[in-house]
């Protein structure tokens, strides 16, 4: 998938650099990020469907399931965690990975939902969450069937480097649905675990085994948007990764090098 910019994107110029090219991650996507209303709202019916017909889940069911899922969270439950997973992202983990991803998060304390906005497939709860952390806006995407499909993190007070670098240490780390949190909505809409691990992978072929990140760059700011270069060392090259994020520190872009560059000469032995 190629990275695609609108034309006079402020950012453009920065990202025609020649590393960049046929392995973007993803999208440079124009949308505003996801807002929520204040308020609970139902399901959407389909277009032409009888009147009050729904696609997806109504309010009190996803709310029931939002309870439920963060239940799990809250018991540090693994098995019922991944159970609770939808197929596709089980596809993706194991109760053995969702085990290692709880014991680096924060513990819950309590949440309050707040609002449910029903999609054609789709149904997002907005919950605010009580942790040993402190407090942390969350957004859950569910499927017809009440499983977790995706899930956002509010990390607006966040600094963008460590965003993107958690980002990218969870794409190493093989924790695709983790790494999947850290993008806008629309962007995830895009992008399902399997095609991040994919694309992982492609590059891999190029670069070889990832080692490190060396370090990280926020390297250009507008109103609306930031770039984050993290320099990351593989075992035949060392080169950047573009980070593309909102005002929200949402990533809305990625661009990984599709011609990075080459090995550096070993230094000759001693003699």
């Amino acid at each position: 998938m190629r990275l695609t910019l609108r034309p006079g994107h402020p950012h453009a110029a920065a990202l025609r650099h020649p590393v960049l090219a046929c392995l973007a991650l993803g999208l440079m996507l124009g949308a505003s990020p996801a807002v929520l209303p204040a308020g609970p709202m139902p399901a959407q019916a389909k277009p032409g469907a009888p009147a009050g017909a729904t696609t997806g889940l109504s309010v009190e069911q996803a709310r029931d399931a939002a309870n439920r899922i963060l239940k799990a969270v809250q018991t540090r439950d693994p098995n019922l965690r991944y159970a609770q997973f939808s197929p596709e992202l089980q596809a993706i983990s194991s109760p053995a990975m969702v085990a290692q991803t709880m014991r680096t998060q924060p513990r819950l304390l309590n949440w309050t939902l707040l609002s449910v906005r029903g999609g054609l497939s789709t149904t997002t709860v907005e919950a605010t969450l009580e942790t040993s952390d402190g407090p942390r806006d969350l957004f859950m995407v569910l499927n017809s069937q009440g499983q977790l499909a995706g899930y956002h993190l509010d990390l607006t007070d966040a600094k963008a480097s460590l965003v993107a670098a958690d980002f990218v240490r969870a794409l190493s780390s093989g924790h695709f649905i983790t790494a999947r949190s850290f993008l806008s909505l629309p962007l995830q809409e895009e992008l399902t675990p399997a095609i991040l691990q994919t694309k992982w992978q492609q590059l891999q072929r190029i670069t070889g085994n990832f080692q490190r990140v060396l370090r990280v760059i926020e390297a250009d700011r507008t109103s609306e948007t930031q770039l984050v270069l993290v320099n990351t060392e593989f075992n035949r090259v060392t080169d950047n990764l573009y980070v593309i994020l909102n005002t929200n520190n949402e990533i809305t872009g990625v661009d990984f090098p599709s011609e990075p560059k080459p090995p550096a000469r070993a230094e000759a032995p001693a003699s």
